[in-house]
């Protein structure tokens, strides 16, 4: 189900049942927050109609009826959000698509999407599976891992070709010890700085770039760096599990959040 509710007087949506009930637990919106969906005859309080997460018919209108207003601002039933540009239009400038409404404007481009069999923006999050989180893991593994291989080999081969000729003479320090353990905090630092960076700022790592997905918050939105650096740090754990932390995603439906995912509240879905 699509909806609609309203922040800072404006109309805002479509969002799904379960965006909606995360929005509400993460106090975006409240128990006076309007909220609609197509089928209402007019705006409620979300603590009026927060049992109707779970799908359900149409509310009756005025006389019995379902009543099959579009979203409005609150107040005027005569204008509607357009699912395409998010602007507010008079209804009769509209057309309808399911749960939708399209503006004039919109209307060249979203028939073009039609006939093209082009994905229709609904408002709800396309999530990424197993295969393709595991493709884009391995690019990021390869654009970090060929710098970590060069280093390794630079600094550690000397290093335990030292530390060999120290055993041979029986002259033993620790020095290759403490360098092999700041090595790799340096590694674990990089890692994070890495999904930090590229999560915070672009909502995406190289490898989720190049297979178009992007890293979001439970209603879609942009992650902070300080939950992208969460998230780095989370996603450590779901390693030292024996990958049982990634292996979640295969099997949990139909969000595919693996456990660092499910720590930070994150979501990894198709741009």
């Amino acid at each position: 189900m699509n909806w609609h509710y309203v922040e800072q007087g404006q109309p805002t949506g479509p969002v799904s049942d379960e965006q909606l009930a995360e929005l509400n637990r993460t106090g975006k919106v409240n128990a006076d927050t309007p909220v609609w969906h197509e089928g209402m005859a007019d705006w409620l309080p979300f603590n009026q109609v927060s049992l109707e997460l779970k799908p359900s018919g149409p509310v009756p209108g005025p006389g019995g009826t379902a009543a099959a207003a579009p979203p409005v601002a609150a107040g005027n039933a005569s204008e509607a959000v357009c699912n395409e540009c998010g602007k507010i239009f008079p209804i009769d400038e509209m057309i309808p698509h399911g749960n939708t409404r399209i503006c004039s404007g919109c209307k060249p481009v979203f028939m073009q999407k039609l006939s093209e069999g082009a994905k229709i923006n609904t408002g709800e999050l396309n999530y990424a599976g197993f295969g393709i989180r595991f493709g884009a893991k391995l690019l990021d593994g390869l654009i970090l891992g060929v710098p970590f291989m060069l280093v390794y080999f630079l600094v550690m081969f000397p290093l335990l070709a030292s530390q060999a000729g120290e055993r041979t003479s029986g002259k033993v320090t620790f020095l290759p010890i403490l360098l092999q353990l700041l090595l790799q905090f340096g590694i674990i630092a990089v890692q994070v700085a890495f999904q930090t960076f590229f999560l915070g700022k672009y909502g995406a790592t190289p490898g989720k770039m190049v297979c178009k997905l992007k890293v979001v918050t439970a209603t879609g939105d942009k992650i902070s760096y300080g939950r992208a650096a969460g998230r780095a740090l989370a996603e450590m754990l779901s390693g030292m599990i024996c990958y049982i932390g990634y292996f979640m995603v295969a099997f949990d439906n139909p969000q595919r959040r693996a456990l660092h995912d499910h720590i930070c509240n994150t979501r990894v879905i198709y741009k």
